[in-house]
């Protein structure tokens, strides 16, 4: 966020969000339909490379820049997002070491559940095998999300350290030169 109202920062990014998650999946859906139906037997003169997989590469490629400015966008909403769930919660920033280790004691949580999880999915069949991947690619979403705010909770603890002890340094400097 750079200094612009909460309001005025989610109008601005959330469709710009939703219009970049939009754009990704239909180049992945052109990347999986163009390549094997349209295009699949020829080859680019020049080149020799098969004109679906060209077409597939370049296609992957402009759904990574749509995901990539939507991930941007993506971690601007969640930052205010997670100050507002805070404030809410009414947990202070002075507690920031607790909340980063509570964080780090539900990521241990997630890992744990989806441990167990795993021998009970897999006893169903081709369904418990869809279901395992996605509870692993749920937890590691989770996960990434609390470990993004342990180091945002770490970054804001030794900048304000910093900070102070700068100030600290600037009035040991003026007050020596007071002195002069």
């Amino acid at each position: 966020m750079s200094g612009k109202p909460i309001g005025e920062e989610v109008r601005r990014r959330f469709p710009r969000l939703t219009m970049s998650l939009v754009m990704a999946i239909i180049f992945l859906m052109i990347s999986i339909v163009v390549p094997q139906t349209i295009i699949s037997n020829i080859l680019v003169p020049g080149l020799n490379l098969n004109a679906g997989f060209l077409v597939g590469t370049i296609t992957w490629f402009f759904a990574a820049i749509f995901l990539i400015r939507a991930l941007s966008d993506a971690l601007i909403l969640s930052d205010i997002v997670t100050d507002i769930i805070v404030k809410r919660l009414g947990i202070k920033e002075e507690r920031s070491s607790r909340r980063a280790a509570r964080d780090a004691i539900y990521i241990i949580v997630i890992i744990l559940v989806a441990s167990a999880l795993y021998p009970i999915l897999g006893t169903l069949g081709d369904v418990g095998d869809k279901l395992t991947t996605v509870t692993t690619y749920a937890a590691l979403a989770i996960i990434l999300l609390l470990i993004y705010d342990i180091g945002r909770i770490l970054y804001r603890m030794v900048e304000q350290r910093a900070e102070s002890m700068a100030d600290r340094l600037a009035k040991m400097a003026e007050g020596s030169k007071n002195r002069e």
